[in-house]
């Protein structure tokens, strides 16, 4: 692990630097032993020549051992200085490309999520059910559809509702009538994903709208699906309708923000995020900000990458990359972590 090389780089230079002081505190010593030689020596006089040349040897030595220790400690502090920048970027290399690797998952996670709900609109709307309630929506049609989208809603609990639409963008079934009353008679003409359902091509088409409140399912945060219903439920048939489907993201989204690899101490200091392209906050693991923040990206390097900000908190994010035959709306997966004790 980088963090091991690291400290143990930091160990031997502390070692290093023990040991160099208790040579230095030796040669001091024994600079003070020459020196106190020599005065005896002196003292002695001519009896004592052959000792103040001992010392005067003595000294030189010292002088030579604190030449090699004030050498060894510039050299020591070059190469282990250049050693902890080394150390330390590749920390922060690895943990950078950590964060890139976790928002990548955490994104693709959302993208096959999301991959399956493009086909479930589109298979839906082919139901003959449905087809049969746009086409001809007198009370039985609606009825029955509204009893086979139940049955849907009960083996597809990511979803919170799914409405069929008329022509003139008026909502006359749901599939929980019980739970959201107020979703039957609802007109959508002027909503997004309504008209741009109407508008596409063929059958193979689908359309998604940006993460919003729906005041019709409580206010609840949902990602709409929607696909023309067409005649005879034929892949090029005229439009004679809308199905929408609603996507609980809140739920579904805060179960994937939440559940990013990290350690109990790294969640602490860590947030998750997913964002929409225009860099809005759509889910966050410490559930704020969501459709009121918008959070600026540094993306020099490209599609995916990793950066310090402006507050010295580490940022990896990646792009969506899409998944098989969804190509992903432009959302963002971000991971922003504060370094341990900030």
């Amino acid at each position: 692990m980088p963090e091991r090389i690291l400290a143990l780089s930091r160990a031997v230079t502390n070692l290093a630097t023990e040991k160099i002081q208790q040579i230095q505190k030796v040669t001091a010593a024994t600079r003070t032993l020459a020196l106190n030689a020599q005065i005896e020596a002196a003292r002695a006089g001519e009896q004592g020549k052959g000792f103040s040349v001992v010392a005067q040897e003595v000294k030189a030595v010292s002088a030579t051992v604190t030449e090699i220790t004030n050498s060894f400690v510039k050299g020591l502090a070059e190469k282990t200085g250049e050693l902890e920048q080394l150390g330390q970027g590749l920390v922060a290399s690895v943990r950078g490309q950590r964060l890139v690797d976790l928002s990548l998952n955490m994104i693709e996670i959302i993208d096959r999520n999301l991959y399956e709900r493009s086909c479930d609109v589109r298979w839906w709307a082919t139901d003959s059910a449905v087809v049969d309630c746009a086409g001809r929506p007198d009370a039985m049609q609606i009825d029955f559809a509204s009893k086979r989208m139940g049955v849907i809603l009960g083996a597809y609990t990511v979803y919170l509702d799914l409405w069929i639409v008329d022509m003139a963008g008026n909502v006359i079934a749901n599939g929980r009538p019980d739970r959201y009353p107020q979703a039957k008679g609802t007109n959508v003409s002027h909503q997004d994903w309504y008209r741009r359902a109407i508008e596409t091509r063929s059958g193979d088409d689908f359309v998604v709208s940006d993460i919003s409140r729906n005041p019709q399912l409580g206010d609840r945060l949902v990602a709409t699906y929607a696909a023309a219903v067409r005649e005879g439920a034929e892949v090029n048939g005229k439009p004679i309708g809308a199905l929408g489907i609603f996507f609980d993201w809140e739920a579904q989204s805060q179960t994937i923000v939440d559940g990013v690899r990290l350690s109990a101490e790294e969640k602490e200091r860590t947030r998750c995020l997913i964002l929409d392209s225009r860099h809005q906050v759509i889910a966050a693991s410490d559930k704020m900000g969501v459709l009121t923040e918008a959070m600026p990206l540094d993306l020099a390097q490209g599609v995916a990458g990793n950066y310090v900000d402006g507050n010295g908190r580490n940022v990896g994010y990646a792009l969506t990359p899409g998944y098989e035959t969804y190509r992903g709306l432009g959302w963002y997966g971000v991971i922003v972590q504060s370094k341990p004790g900030k």
